[in-house]
């Protein structure tokens, strides 16, 4: 494969904006090496976390004279290591992300979101990896943060095509067996399927303490269904045709199409999940610096 197939992804836009960004993980995440984020280990580096009562063979610079002219005991200062990042990039190839009415289809949309997250990931020394699924695993790079990495992902990347049908819920359940430690996992994907299914799978995620962020990625016709003449509408992933007059269940179907939306968003935050929904007619590094500054700023 051509290299400068490839580097499209790596706009010199993007990058410069993104070489002042950062993804730091909210919650605690367990890596190898010292980073931005929270571990849960305890050592002596950077942000205070509590004190323990000082035991023999602890170093004496770290006790807590203070405490010690209060108490009269010795106590030793802890602080959380930081850490770096493992995270997981999931992208949807199912048959349903190739759809575009526009001039990007889903697939392509989520394929820059994903090579900015992984950039930006790998950056900052985080190690990142990805899988491309649709109703399996099609390919797993497990993270990594080697100089390697980037050109590996984003070339797996270039030749993720749309393929077959979707079974999000069981790719999900799948991984989240296979991840040991506590790291970032983010999904982009349309979400085309049984709610019942894709809910568990994420919540499997956060049972096992990882952070989760899902990037919704829709079409802007599939959302406000602005179609004005009559058309036959066909899945993408079971060949299932129908043909209506679009005006007649414009209102029914923008009604369930916000109701699905808002379930998705108010499961999502009851667990604690990032739920970002993006439409592909909003440029992706605008989405993505949109949703990185939030995050900044709630901290």
């Amino acid at each position: 494969m051509p290299e400068e197939s490839y580097r499209r992804f790596l706009d010199p836009v993007v990058v410069s904006k993104l070489s002042t960004m950062e993804l730091r993980a909210r919650l605690v995440v367990e890596g190898f090496v010292t980073g931005l984020h929270k571990s849960p280990y305890k050592g002596f580096s950077v942000e205070f976390a509590e004190h323990r009562q000082y035991m023999p063979g602890d170093p004496l610079k770290h006790i807590d004279w203070k405490v010690y002219g209060k108490t009269d005991r010795f106590y030793i200062k802890e602080y959380e290591e930081e850490t770096n990042l493992r995270g997981h990039v999931l992208l949807d190839a199912s048959a349903s992300m190739a759809y575009g009415s526009g001039d990007i289809s889903k697939l392509e949309y989520g394929r820059y979101l994903a090579a900015a997250l992984i950039y930006l990931m790998l950056k900052q020394q985080d190690s990142a990896g990805l899988l491309v699924f649709d109703e399996a695993v099609r390919r797993f790079i497990p993270p990594r943060s080697s100089a390697t990495q980037l050109h590996l992902l984003l070339s797996e990347l270039d030749g993720a095509g749309p393929s077959s049908a979707t079974d999000i819920g069981l790719v999900l359940n799948d991984l989240a067996r296979r991840i040991k430690r506590r790291g970032l996992v983010i999904l982009i994907s349309d979400l085309l399927d049984d709610p019942r299914d894709v809910l568990p799978g994420l919540k499997h995620f956060r049972h096992r303490k990882h952070e989760v962020i899902v990037f919704h990625v829709l079409d802007p016709r599939e959302v406000d269904f602005g179609f004005t003449m009559d058309a036959t509408f066909r899945d993408m992933e079971t060949g299932e045709a129908m043909t209506t007059e679009p005006f007649t269940i414009r209102r029914d179907y923008m009604d369930a199409v916000e109701n699905w939306r808002a379930m998705l968003r108010r499961e999502c935050a009851e667990s604690r999940i990032d739920y970002v929904p993006v439409k592909t007619s909003t440029p992706y590094d605008r989405a993505l610096f949109s949703y990185l500054e939030k995050r900044r700023r709630l901290g």
